[in-house]
Parts: C-alpha cells; sequence; structure tokens
C-alpha cells in the first residue's frame, strides 16, 4: 500500500442552515451556483430558498474527501479506517478522525445550547463523545454579539424559568467579538452566537448538542427543531468563567509569523502568517491540518507542486517529509492537531520568555 508521505488536500462540506447565509466570503470564493453546492454537500436537490443559506461548512467532516495522494477519492472516514495510525499518528488510538473542524456563518442567531463532556455522553448517549469547543473570529460585524456562560448569581431553576417564557438569553453574558479573538467553550457552557458572526470553530469530533431554546423557530423541514432541557440543565456548569479575551502570543518567524492561540487536551490551535517561503516536514506523532483562511499560492514536494487557495484543507501525515509552502500572495493558516500540552505550548513558550501565568492562560487542562 502506498505511503501517506506527502500533503493531501481535502474537499469541505457544506450544512445548510436556517440562520446561514448566502455569501461565504472572505474564507470561500463566491460559488457560481449556489444550489448546486448545496445539493452537492446534501446528495439532494434543495427545494426551498433556505436550503440555499449555508451555515457551517465542515472541514474535516466524515464525509470530506481526498482530491489526491494514496487515499484520493475516499471519504476522511473511509480513510481513517483504512490507513489508522498511519494517517492519525501514533499518538490516536481511536478509529475515527480526532478533530471536527468548520467555518460558521451567521445571519440569525443560532439556539441557546450545551455540550456534554465525555463521561455523561457515553453515559447518556451511547456511541458519542462528548464536545469540547473552541472559537476563533475571523470577523464580526458591528454591533455583532454572543452568549457565554451564565451572569453571576443565575442558577438552573432560573435557567429553567427562562427557557420555559423563551427569556434564557437575558440570563446570559454576552460580549461583542473581535476579529483574530478566540474563546474557550469547556462541557457545560452554556452557550448562543449571534447574526454577523464568521468564525472557525475547533472541536472534538462530535455533533453531540443539547439545545435548550431555539426561539420557537422551525427547523429547513417545517418542524420545530427539538429540545433538551433535562440532559441540557443536568450538564450546565453555572460556575464556569467566561474563557474569552485571552492573551495574545505571537512572535515573529523567518517565515513571518507564529501564534500560540490556545490549547487543550483535545485540540490545539496556531495561527501561521506566511510571507515568505516556509519549508516543515511531517511530526511523528500525529497528523497536522492547516486550513487556508487567506491568500494562495503553492504547496511543493520533491514530487511536484499543487495550488493553495483561501478555503483550502491541507492535512499533514506523520510521515510527510520534507514540503514547502511558498505564499504567491501573503497567507494567513489556522494550524490545528491534537497537542501534548508541554511539548507544544508550555515548553516552548517558557523558552521564549513567556511567563508561566500568561501560558496558562491559553492552556486548559
Amino acid at each position: 500500500m502506498p505511503k501517506l508521505d506527502c500533503p493531501l488536500q481535502l474537499s469541505p462540506v457544506f450544512k445548510p442552515k436556517i440562520w446561514g447565509r448566502e455569501s461565504l466570503e472572505p474564507v470561500f470564493a463566491p460559488p457560481e451556483d449556489k444550489r448546486a453546492r448545496c445539493a452537492a454537500s446534501r446528495g439532494s436537490t434543495p427545494e426551498t430558498r433556505d436550503d440555499t443559506l449555508i451555515g457551517e461548512v465542515w472541514i474535516t467532516d466524515d464525509a470530506s474527501r481526498f482530491l489526491n495522494g494514496p487515499p484520493v477519492g475516499l471519504t476522511l472516514a473511509e480513510a481513517s479506517r483504512k490507513y489508522g495510525s498511519e494517517l492519525h499518528g501514533s499518538g490516536w488510538k481511536e478509529e475515527r478522525f480526532p478533530i471536527l473542524a468548520k467555518y460558521i456563518f451567521t445571519s440569525d442567531w443560532l439556539s441557546v445550547q450545551v455540550h456534554p463532556d465525555d463521561d455523561y455522553a457515553r453515559a447518556h448517549d451511547p456511541g458519542h463523545t462528548g464536545k469540547c469547543e473552541m472559537w476563533y473570529f475571523v470577523r464580526a460585524d458591528r454591533g455583532a454579539s454572543a452568549l457565554l456562560g451564565l451572569k453571576p448569581g443565575a442558577t438552573k431553576e432560573a435557567l429553567r424559568a427562562g427557557l420555559e417564557k423563551r427569556s434564557s438569553r437575558q440570563l446570559l453574558r454576552q460580549f461583542h467579538p473581535r476579529a483574530r479573538e478566540a474563546v474557550f467553550v469547556p462541557p457545560g457552557m452554556v452557550h448562543a452566537l449571534g447574526p454577523g458572526l464568521v468564525l472557525f470553530e475547533v472541536e472534538e469530533n462530535s455533533d453531540l448538542t443539547y439545545r435548550l431554546d431555539d426561539f420557537g423557530r422551525v427547523g429547513l423541514d417545517g418542524k420545530p427543531r427539538p429540545l433538551h432541557w433535562e440532559k441540557g440543565l443536568a450538564v450546565t456548569r453555572v460556575d464556569w468563567p467566561a474563557l474569552r479575551d485571552l492573551p495574545r502570543v505571537e512572535f515573529r518567524e523567518p517565515f513571518g509569523s507564529r501564534r500560540y492561540v490556545l490549547t487543550c487536551p483535545h485540540f490545539a490551535l496556531e495561527e501561521i502568517g506566511l510571507q515568505k517561503k516556509a519549508t516543515w516536514t511531517g511530526s511523528p506523532q500525529r497528523i497536522e491540518v492547516f486550513s487556508m483562511l487567506e491568500g494562495e499560492g503553492r504547496v511543493e514536494t520533491e514530487a511536484g507542486w499543487l495550488g493553495y487557495r483561501s478555503g483550502d484543507t491541507w492535512l499533514i501525515p506523520p510521515a510527510t517529509g520534507r514540503y514547502r509552502l511558498v505564499p504567491a500572495r501573503k497567507t494567513r493558516i489556522l494550524k490545528f492537531y491534537v497537542p501534548d500540552l508541554e511539548k507544544d505550548f508550555r515548553r516552548p513558550l517558557l523558552k521564549r520568555g513567556v511567563a508561566r501565568r500568561k501560558i496558562e492562560k491559553i492552556c486548559f487542562n
């Protein structure tokens, strides 16, 4: 079987949402046919106008397909089963790909929701893991806001009463995101995203969500979307602080810049600014994923090169040899992977002179 020893491009999967958008800028170029794109993502023909509103673009979905290399044509789920640790790295023992990443585009409020941790999910939703996630805001319209955690003094009883009256948003802390701001959303943190936002979300590979308040809306099928009050209230943490307004830890590099955005045991996110050619190799213990947030250029190996552009996703398997990213236009990359917190964040940052108390504000255990 041919080795996975070169960068691999993965196709995105577009998800219609009632709160989505027609435009997916600035990440994805305007499509020639929005309805065709939407149909391709679901394997059917759109039947209503709302079906053309895309709310999420999953870039490491199980259904994403490889566009080059030995696994070309396979979905990510199929390749994960076939190649196992050769694709994921020796540090990941599960069959399923370790991280789900997506872009979110909002034109209305998302539901008020909360996610369980792994223990609760396995006990109450067998076959599922919990969901720890983070947000990286790409763009926020003027006045755009999000909700993160209960206000001080709010209780689960007050939250239940607010859900019954459809006034739950009044009990949650509201903030106005800024471009490039990162937010950590652990299990148990009640949250909601408002209209006018473009963000990148990284999380455990789970879509397990307990919806608390959907404001009486109906879904694309014309029916009210289900609510999950009992489970949602059971996992809600009233004591979680809002884990935002985090330190921005960024350094100059020969190729441009590197920012250590945020890390936890499930995922790490770095932001790479590419102004000059960068030469790297794969990481033996893990797979790394590059989401090209802006710019264009080439991915070069000894065997040849392929072009990249904004919206592309590239996987770097552990056995990848020497490769180069050569920007034709200034490029910004969101790099994510399953980390070793000490090796990948704490020790490098201490070596660069970052105070430990500052490091701990972006490293979550």
